[in-house]
């Protein structure tokens, strides 16, 4: 509203200000006079309109904030009796709540002590079997303490590998395989040489436990001097045990050239690989290969393919001498169905003359009519129609 009160003075300024630009200048006293009347008059009637305005204005706020505070009043009425229902409805859930939680409390609480009381009961029997594992572990290191025995629990190991991996007569146990020695090597696996001899590839199972046992509690006490006082004895223990094997085992052309010392722990393996240079050492020195656990079947896996190679090369001339046997029986087979297919054409040749025949007949009797009464039928038969014996040979239908 004050806005266009304000828009309608500018407008009559603007005209007053037209009006004594163009009119006489006799006028301008009465003009500017009436200007000022004019313009009092407005400032009364803008004076009034703006009281008026605030007077609408404060009544329309003192309005409004009654009806606010009928409405605050109405919304903490109505959220005081929501607040009063929903604690009366909270109170009937936690009863419910607390009756079912507590009859299902009661109930979990009796399954669980009785899966606890039957956990106990198999704890209790787990007590007696570690027990009686704890006897079998010592058991177990008293033989591993044992150099016979512990050298007899490798042999099992990898003559358990090659029965898995070989047949009884690709190797053999406990053999010979230097001229002139009497200490049998553990295992040998036979190869195919000249003149239907057979060489061997040397296996010897080899445990050094208490040279790896000072070097594992050398890195768990993070001892250096130690371990590498455990690092040069068991490398030491090693080219030792890969001299014996060289010296006592391996007899070219009796033998390979190399032989193979197996590891019977991964950790073993591991340590032996991990020494800079030792490896190669032991091939080129002593002609002795490393293998662990899991290399030893691979080993074996190449050896096993070899041998199925040789097996194909020597049955390579029975199965052409087959092939040709085969190729020979074929031929006879085409000759026999070349036969039987000019039997067959003459057969079907043969049943299309006797179709031809029927036919023939079949004319003949589509004109005869009923016989006269009393007159007995007689079969009227073509004599130029002959079936030769031939055609119903059975051994020309059977063959």
């Amino acid at each position: 509203m004050l806005l266009t009160i304000l828009t309608v003075l500018n407008t009559i300024l603007l005209a007053v200000l037209l009006a004594r630009a163009f009119a006489p200048r006799k006028d301008d006293d009465r003009v500017e006079r009436l200007v000022r009347e004019e313009m009092a008059n407005n400032r009364r009637e803008s004076a009034q309109s703006i009281k008026d305005f605030t007077d609408q204005l404060l009544k329309l706020t003192d309005m409004n904030e009654r009806k606010l505070e009928q409405v605050r009043e109405v919304v903490e009425t109505r959220l005081q009796a929501l607040q009063e229902d929903n604690s009366k409805k909270l109170e009937k859930m936690r009863e419910t709540v607390d009756e079912k939680l507590h009859s299902t409390l009661e109930k979990r609480l009796g399954e669980s002590f009785k899966v606890v009381s039957d956990r106990l009961e198999k704890v209790h029997a787990g007590l007696g079997e570690m027990q009686s594992l704890a006897s079998g572990v010592g058991d177990l290191k008293k033989v591993l303490t044992n150099v016979k025995t512990r050298g007899t629990w490798g042999e099992i190991q990898l003559g358990n590998l090659l029965e898995q991996m070989l047949t009884a007569d690709q190797y053999e146990r406990n053999v010979v395989t230097k001229q002139g020695s009497r200490d049998p090597v553990e295992f040998a696996i036979k190869l195919p040489g000249r003149d239907s001899k057979v060489v061997y590839i040397p296996i010897d199972a080899k445990f050094p436990k208490e040279d790896y046992d000072r070097l594992l509690e050398a890195q768990d006490k993070n001892d250096m001097a130690a371990l590498e006082e455990s690092v040069k004895a068991l490398e030491s223990r090693i080219k030792l045990e890969a001299r014996k094997i060289r010296d006592k085992y391996i007899d070219p052309p009796h033998t390979t050239d190399f032989a193979i010392m197996y590891l019977i722990t991964e950790g073993l393996y591991a340590e032996v690989l991990r020494r800079p240079g030792l490896c190669d050492l032991l091939q080129r020195e002593f002609r002795v290969m490393v293998a662990g656990p899991t290399t030893i079947a691979a080993v074996l896996n190449s050896l096993q393919v070899g041998f199925r190679t040789l097996a194909v090369e020597k049955r390579a001339s029975e199965i052409r001498q087959l092939l040709v046997a085969v190729k020979n029986e074929f031929g006879k087979f085409g000759d026999m169905l070349e036969n039987t297919k000019k039997k067959l054409d003459s057969a079907s040749k043969e049943i299309e003359s006797a179709a031809t025949k029927s036919r023939t007949i079949e004319k003949k009797l589509s004109k005869v009519q009923e016989l006269p009464s009393g007159v007995k039928p007689e079969l009227i038969v073509d004599e130029s129609f002959s079936v030769p014996s031939e055609t119903f040979d059975e051994d020309i239908i059977v063959q």
